[in-house]
């Protein structure tokens, strides 16, 4: 590993280390005793497609796995490491994201 991919290393582990902050924030907010099924189901819209911006952070992840996945069809001629990488894109969004959807709408029609 090179001088340059350790420090881009780091700056990934600083990004994630941010990221669970936040994401630590938002599970203390659902497991807050006041919280009802209208505020669930609307922090669990946030979470699939966030209003202010576009995406949420379902659609947020899927493209940083994709991003990964494009990278990776560059740097490996048998893609299977892409494929994958796809593969678990589309289950954030297909899957996951829409299952979020359908426990929001559940909770809340």
């Amino acid at each position: 590993m090179t001088g340059r991919s350790r420090t881009r290393l780091d700056r990934v582990r600083g990004s994630l280390g941010i990221a669970q902050l936040a994401l630590q924030q938002i599970q203390d907010d659902l497991t807050a005793d006041d919280i009802d099924a209208q505020e669930l189901a609307a922090i669990l819209c946030e979470l699939q497609e966030d209003i202010d911006v576009p995406g949420g952070l379902f659609p947020a992840l899927a493209q940083l796995v994709s991003t990964a996945a494009r990278r990776a069809e560059q740097i490996e001629p048998e893609r299977d490491a892409s494929c994958y990488l796809h593969e678990a894109a589309a289950l954030l969004t297909d899957n996951a994201g829409q299952r979020l959807i359908w426990a929001a709408r559940a909770l809340h029609p």
